[in-house]
């Protein structure tokens, strides 16, 4: 049985259906991955899901005792309170439930028999089943023990946080609560690489379903065993990733091109027969003309598929051959080296890639490639007729009072494009804004139409250099597709910054990666490059490093036989000891072997789909599998520290 279910469900903003008829279900175990146009009602679906809202009409059905929790895109938290605090909010209703029993339990004591005592004695069992259930006693263990999975300090201030550890404090007060069905939007904003890559992990192992709306289609290839794509009102299963669901996609827009071509045609055909006159109002033609009228009423309530943002960019007149040359460049604040001793040159037409965790500098070395910022140390020189054009992650340069029109062209009704004047309620259209909206206020748009609006405004300036600062950022998937198009046909330089691994690695011929301690390299190519290139020297390293450790003479080594020393080292353990010493890296990589084969068909999801509880028992094994090696590991190293 579905954990949740919705059956015909319907809801509708204005004259728009958002749900027409619309089924959905999510089963034990699943992961899955909701798309669809941003304003198509994803979010909408989500809260309906979470409880928090409900559609207009259809059936809804879950499971009894469900448990289901919601991360919203910015979770809100008491940011004076400690992260233990805030974890522990999600618990809220067990400890009320405790409290609650603490109360009735003294009650009891100065209560004697008669009724209230035993309206009371009943009450307690009523609580105490319920915590039970909700394994409530130990609930200062549970959120320890996950602050500690998660990787936080519970005493920490959560407004001390950065937005990539609030994000992890959102997912643990979220986790503490042992949801069976989890639901996240937007999850891997104001993450990091290495903090998508930690979520990626800890998503693929947890038991619960899971729905979750992201437009990272690399994380969707990695975490989704299921896409159901919000299309029109109707809600569209695809078995398996992102890269499956591409194939089938692909496969059914061009089924329904044909049949909608086909429909049209005879159309048309019977549109001329009726206008015949005489011929067509005998009797006989009656269940001709019916059909006519059904036909003419599908192609009134026919949904086409929404048009693509039309993306084209002003190209400025071209730059100089060399847009910067950076020698020996440092750059601090304070104690904190951000650059140190960088040195690279920017070439006209480059397509480069500012990579590293949040706070790494990404931004200050943008500014110090641009000439907006002078260098402590080190040279920078910068190009000739540099026209550069900016895209602000925070949306800055938005003025929320002003409409959409003004924002494209203040004062005029025309904006030019590469010597083309156009309308501005014909480029507004463009980017998908129907011309009733360009009236309207900038703070009546979403965060992604926003972002168009960002997009519209930045492309209607001539420029030759285009700095997009997490241009990414609530886009959808299909306009993430066309911008790449556009960057990579663009004539000019692009640096940028980003967290989505798949647009950079479509986007950009070379990375600055930030490597810790204000060093930064330049790699070629894109994010997958980089991670190659970067392991592959990190082996390299680490390598050399055992090398040089076993070649460097030890004056502290005894002189005796090796066979002397292994016997002095050995004498510590007993006999049952060495035996399980000497079998613990067999059983160590016994262990890895399995868990990496598991996760494969984790990864791959295909599993749920085909046995559903086949997929949870793997899941479960996984988990074991990760306690297992951890006392494996634990106990190696205490057989080793005692053997000397």
């Amino acid at each position: 049985m579905s954990l949740y279910s919705i059956t015909d469900a319907q809801l509708a903003f204005g004259h728009v259906a958002l749900l027409d008829h619309a089924d959905f279900s999510l089963e034990a175990g699943e992961r899955v991955g909701l798309i669809g146009r941003n304003g198509a009602g994803k979010s909408s679906l989500l809260k309906i899901v979470a409880g928090l809202a409900a559609p207009d009409d259809g059936l809804v059905t879950r499971q009894s005792e469900l448990t289901t929790v919601y991360v919203p895109q910015e979770p809100e938290f008491d940011l004076d309170a400690s992260v233990f605090d805030v974890v522990a909010s999600g618990l809220t209703e067990a400890r009320a439930l405790l409290a609650e029993y603490d109360a009735v339990a003294h009650a009891l004591a100065d209560t004697p028999e008669g009724a209230q005592h035993d309206a009371l004695l009943a009450r307690m069992n009523a609580l105490q089943s319920a915590l039970d259930t909700r394994d409530a006693w130990n609930w200062r263990t549970r959120v320890s023990t996950t602050l500690a999975q998660i990787g936080l300090d519970g005493d920490a201030r959560t407004g001390a946080l950065s937005g990539g550890m609030r994000k992890r404090v959102a997912l643990a007060r979220a986790l503490v609560v042992q949801p069976e069905v989890l639901l996240l939007d937007e999850p891997t904003n104001h993450l990091d690489f290495e903090g998508i890559r930690w979520l990626e992990e800890l998503l693929v192992t947890l038991r619960t379903g899971l729905l979750f709306i992201t437009h990272d289609r690399a994380f969707l290839d990695r975490v989704a065993t299921r896409i159901v794509e919000l299309d029109r009102g109707r809600l569209l299963s695809y078995p398996g990733n992102f890269s499956a669901y591409q194939t089938r996609k692909a496969q059914q827009l061009e089924v329904e091109k044909v049949e909608q071509e086909k429909f049209d045609k005879l159309l048309a055909q019977e549109e001329v027969w009726i206008r015949k006159g005489v011929e067509a109002r005998r009797t006989r033609s009656v269940g001709r003309i019916a059909r006519l009228v059904e036909m003419r009423r599908e192609r009134a309530e026919r949904r086409n598929v929404q048009g693509n943002v039309k993306l084209d960019v002003g190209q400025g007149e071209k730059s100089g051959k060399i847009v910067a040359e950076l020698t020996d460049v440092t750059k601090r604040y304070g104690e904190r080296t951000i650059v140190d001793r960088f040195t690279a040159t920017v070439m006209r037409g480059d397509k480069i890639g500012l990579v590293g965790p949040n706070g790494a500098g990404k931004t200050t070395l943008l500014k110090l490639i641009l000439g907006e910022l002078q260098p402590d140390e080190g040279r920078v020189r910068t190009g000739t007729n540099i026209q550069a054009a900016y895209f602000d992650q925070m949306r800055a340069q938005l003025d929320l009072d002003k409409s959409l029109a003004d924002t494209i062209s203040p004062g005029s009704e025309w904006v030019e494009v590469n010597g083309v004047k156009k309308h501005v309620m014909s480029y507004l259209g463009d980017f998908l804004f129907a011309p009733e909206r360009a009236r309207s206020p900038v703070r009546s748009l979403s965060g992604g139409e926003r972002n168009r609006l960002l997009l519209a405004r930045l492309f209607a300036r001539p420029a030759n250099i285009l700095v997009l600062d997490e241009p990414t950022n609530d886009l959808d998937i299909p306009t993430l597709e066309l911008l790449e198009e556009l960057l990579a046909d663009y004539e000019g330089t692009v640096l940028l910054v980003s967290h989505d691994r798949a647009f950079l690695d479509n986007v950009v011929t070379s990375v600055f990666a930030a490597e810790g301690g204000g060093k930064w390299r330049e790699y070629v190519g894109g994010f997958s490059d980089w991670q190659v290139q970067r392991e592959r020297s990190e082996r390299i390293a680490e390598e050399a490093a055992r090398q040089s450790a076993k070649e460097a003479p030890r004056d502290d080594a005894p002189k005796e036989s090796a066979a002397g020393r292994n016997a002095q080292r050995t004498v510590k353990l007993s006999f049952k000891e060495q035996r399980e010493l000497e079998a613990l890296p067999a059983r160590i990589a016994e262990l890895e072997e399995e868990q990496k084969a598991i996760g494969a068909q984790l990864e791959d999801g295909s599993i749920f789909a085909k046995d559903a509880k086949e997929g949870a028992r793997l899941s479960e094994r996984h988990a074991a599998i990760e306690e297992e090696l951890l006392f494996a590991l634990e106990r190696w190293e205490e057989l080793e520290a005692k053997r000397g």
